[in-house]
């Protein structure tokens, strides 16, 4: 009797342990699936510049991507501060925001491109603000500009800050945040080389179009990732869960 009754204990406790490791590790599963979706999304969840080329001293259209308001208020404004390094920026037009342009005077003048006047003032400043009652939390729009990168080396870092001004607060994109262009190494002759001269064959709209195109792609492509993540270790969860039941019953039939 007393063999029988400790052979019973653990046959009816066994499958509730089983079921409660089940439980456990699928809440583990559960949460470290969550981060690995999150981790991409966040990352991305700044102000962001993605460039068309980013070869020294060639043509290039440098597009921003903001994806998100100040913790759920509307941006209203989007300001791009200019590096010193860049003289002349063309801004692509974006048909639910208004553009302007602050100049800065240059210490000393530089010499055009096109042999004109010497050039003493440089765009300091690019600033968007919208003209729909601001860019809602939750969604994404893109701001292009069409400029000339400096000639330096491969590695120098060109930085951009830029000023998300919201219905409520502000959030200043500097620092480890600041949305930049990494230069590689130059690439021919930037008003003669086809490949780096974007005036000379590609229209600027387009080129912005097809950068924003590319890092919308880049997030779909991180969430369908994480959604799958999802997925896949819900499926691990259930068979676990049932390959423990199949034991459990499958001791208690022997025994």
């Amino acid at each position: 009797m007393e063999h029988t009754f400790m052979h019973n204990t653990i046959s009816t406790t066994s499958p509730r342990h089983s079921r409660r490791a089940a439980l456990g590790s699928a809440a583990a599963l559960l949460a470290g699936t969550a981060l690995a979706l999150g981790a991409p999304l966040a990352a991305q969840a700044h102000v962001s510049a993605s460039a068309t080329s980013t070869a020294a001293g060639s043509y290039t259209v440098v597009t921003f991507a903001v994806p998100h308001g100040c913790e759920g208020s509307p941006t209203q404004v989007v300001t791009i501060d200019l590096p010193e390094s860049i003289v002349s920026v063309t801004p692509t037009v974006n048909p639910l925001w208004s553009v302007e342009t602050a100049m800065v005077e240059l210490d000393e003048p530089v010499e055009s491109a096109h042999g004109v006047d010497p050039i003493t003032e440089r765009v300091g400043q690019v600033v968007y603000t919208s003209t729909t009652g601001g860019l809602a939390d939750g969604l994404r729009d893109t701001f292009g500009l069409s400029l000339q990168l400096p000639a330096g080396e491969a590695g120098d870092v060109i930085e951009f800050p830029v000023t998300q001004t919201c219905t409520e607060g502000s959030v200043v994109w500097e620092g480890e945040d600041v949305p930049s262009v990494t230069l590689t190494a130059a690439v021919g002759d930037a008003h003669g080389d086809s490949a780096t001269d974007e005036h000379a064959n590609d229209d600027p709209a387009d080129e912005s179009t097809e950068a924003a195109s590319a890092s919308a792609s880049a997030d779909v492509f991180a969430r369908v990732l994480g959604v799958l993540g999802v997925v896949v270790g819900i499926i691990g969860v259930i068979l676990a869960v049932l390959a423990r039941r199949s034991a459990a019953a499958s001791n208690a039939t022997k025994a």
